[in-house]
């Protein structure tokens, strides 16, 4: 073999090497971007799919599908009267724990599409707050679950209030007052 030759077979290694080393660093950077934006998001969607890779595609469609939604900020007036749908719903509790737990669904879900989320579908509502609410999420998650509980008459009133708190976890974020953990809206 002649020199130049080696020489070239030197440098396409070296370039070979180096796209490898490009690739894994590109990959690693968009999983590092995913677990900061999803959070607890992210370990749940690596724990559901088959891979890592499966997981990140899918949270990588959540983001598209979140950027074409066309969400929109709460302005003053709607945050206050739903601050103050908030308070009858819990005042409501202690008299009749199983129906302030519907109502507390039924208002998410109206902040909800009054932000501009699709609501017909609960996993697909999941998916797309993920993306913006995803330090909250898992108490929807678990306000659902215990809601489901509800409907069949098996939730205890402790699971209720639970409910109520893990609702509100998400509303307070929904409404953008602080109350949740999630990024603050967009205003897309």
């Amino acid at each position: 073999m002649s020199t130049t030759a080696n020489t070239i077979a030197v440098i396409v290694l070296v370039l070979i090497v180096v796209a490898a080393v490009a690739v894994a660093v590109g990959r690693f950077r968009r999983s590092k971007e995913l677990r900061r934006r999803f959070g607890p998001e992210y370990d749940r969607a690596v724990e559901e799919q088959p891979n890592r890779r499966a997981a990140e595609r899918d949270l990588r469609h959540r983001e598209e599908r979140h950027d074409r939604l066309e969400l929109k900020d709460l302005d003053p007036g709607q945050r206050q009267v739903y601050a103050e749908q908030w308070q009858q719903t819990q005042a409501h509790f202690a008299e009749e724990p199983q129906a302030a737990t519907r109502e507390a669904d039924q208002l998410v879900t109206r902040v909800m599409a009054e932000r501009g989320y699709p609501t017909e579908d609960y996993d697909t509502r999941v998916e797309d707050l993920s993306v913006e609410h995803a330090e909250t999420i898992g108490h929807y998650r678990e306000a659902h679950e215990i809601s489901q509980y509800n409907e069949k008459g098996l939730a205890s009133t402790e699971q209720l209030r639970q409910a109520l708190m893990h609702y509100r976890a998400l509303f307070a974020d929904l409404l953008g007052d602080g109350g949740g953990r999630g990024r603050p809206a967009t205003g897309h």
